[in-house]
């Protein structure tokens, strides 16, 4: 979970198994002259956190390579290395040196968002540039009450064998058979470093074999009298009444397989209905959040991986039964951006400092995007991206300009986008790939309002 480096890391032979990882975006890098690498070497130690320093960018080689193209530019890296999120936090896992001297790094955020190489100074198993060792998490004290802790709801508050994008290997524990009155016993507490969440480390008092870490809120506080006014996030001091808990006859395990029929990942489908029985077939029952079993496999698939096939004509799924095991085939998946372009601003006549012009590309400072299916832009690696959907979609979301702008005389002005009749241009895209859509922007009188903040990050 915690991790630091030495002065001096010992590296190995065999090749950490991190193949898979979701595939990003890339832009050609350019270099007068080219550097050749040395043979790429995996890192022996398995804990190795690190954080950006926001100074080199990231390549898909080398980045004085022939043929290395940007992953992340210098810019987006200053935005992780200053970043609060635990996701965006770094794990390395080999190196590659080049003719030059040059020791590269290879890198990849904890949500596999970001995954390349950077530039890491001139003396190999240390950090002189782009990067530094860093500690994920931080040990915090314990609560003045270490027993009798519930969690509020096993079908939702999962545990983990890390604190979640803390380490790279961090799983969701299965609380199968987990029963709404087993207590819990907590015996070490931490913090995210970047967030500085609380976690606590719990252990059912009814099965040693089930115990992880999870999000404790606020943590108890000995001088609150009422338990019921406890924010201690996932857990309760108070045994949950409603709670649905996973058990042989109100559920379906889920075991996700690559195409090496290695598991890659698991989940469990409990149903909302009452006096369900195992060998009961599932059909249209539905869970707490009204979904099928097809759409719960659908959205529960492992990251960076997709269903083979769609799972609403998998017999598997169709047949299910409580207290079966379904298997659900994956393959790699990739994750596509969208450049939001202008191709004409209105009224021309209307000047103002700054402004937007024909052929820019908008940022995520520049605009807000509300009601777009993001999901739409993920699937499997190489398969042809639902261009229509995708182009629906977008004439369905709302873009609001986060900037204000004024004229020589003072006038404030912000503008309102509007997806042209081009709209998205890539008609043969494949997942992974950039694709482009085409808006107007209109100058309207008085100042660009507040925007919420809701997850862009989809925009290239």
């Amino acid at each position: 979970m915690r991790s630091s480096f030495a002065k001096s890391i010992y590296v190995g032979a065999a090749v950490l198994g991190l193949a898979g990882l979701s595939a990003v975006t890339t832009t050609t890098a350019s270099a007068k002259s080219y550097a050749t690498a040395g043979a790429y070497t995996a890192l022996a130690n398995k804990s190795q956190n690190v954080t950006v320093t926001g100074t080199n960018a990231i390549y898909s080689k080398p980045g004085t390579v022939k043929g290395a193209k940007v992953v992340a530019s210098k810019k987006t890296v200053a935005k992780l290395a200053a970043s609060k999120k635990s996701s965006d936090t770094f794990y390395a896992y080999g190196t590659k040196t080049t003719n030059r001297g040059s020791v590269y790094y290879k890198i990849v955020t904890m949500d596999k968002k970001y995954r390349g190489y950077v530039y890491a100074g001139k003396t190999a198993g240390t950090f002189t540039a782009g990067i530094k060792a860093a500690e994920t998490t931080t040990a915090a004290t314990t609560p003045a009450r270490t027993t009798g802790y519930y969690l509020k709801d096993a079908s939702k508050n999962t545990l983990w064998t890390a604190p979640k994008n803390t380490d790279i290997h961090a799983k969701k524990v299965s609380l199968y058979g987990v029963a709404k009155t087993d207590s819990f016993t907590v015996d070490k507490a931490a913090t995210k470093t970047k967030e500085g969440s609380l976690y606590y480390h719990v252990t059912d008092s009814k099965n040693s074999a089930i115990s992880g870490w999870i999000y404790a809120g606020k943590g108890y506080d000995t001088t609150i009298t009422d338990n019921t006014k406890q924010d201690l996030g996932g857990l309760s001091v108070i045994p949950s009444k409603d709670a649905v808990v996973p058990t042989n006859d109100n559920s379906v395990k889920v075991v996700y397989r690559d195409a090496n029929n290695a598991t890659v990942g698991n989940a469990t489908f409990v149903t909302s209905a009452s006096k369900t029985k195992a060998g009961q077939q599932v059909a249209a029952g539905t869970d707490a959040s009204g979904d099928t079993l097809a759409k719960f496999v659908t959205d529960s698939a492992p990251s960076g991986y997709v269903p083979t096939n769609s799972v609403d004509s998998t017999n598997s799924i169709n047949n299910a039964r409580y207290g079966s095991t379904v298997y659900v085939d994956v393959t790699a998946a990739a994750t596509s951006k969208i450049a939001l372009k202008i191709e004409a601003v209105t009224p021309s006549k209307v000047k103002v400092v700054n402004g937007l012009a024909a052929g820019d590309t908008l940022t995520t400072s520049d605009v807000t995007v509300s009601g777009f299916k993001a999901s739409l832009l993920t699937g499997k690696k190489g398969g042809d991206v639902d261009i229509q959907a995708v182009q629906a979609a977008l004439a369905g979301a709302k873009l609001k300009g986060n900037k204000t702008y004024y004229s020589n005389d003072g006038t404030a002005y912000h503008y309102e986008f509007k997806l042209t009749a081009t709209g998205i241009s890539n008609i043969y895209a494949n997942y992974g790939d950039t694709l482009s859509a085409y808006y107007t922007a209109t100058l309207k009188e008085n100042k660009a309002t507040n925007n919420s903040t809701p997850d862009n990050s989809w925009i290239a």
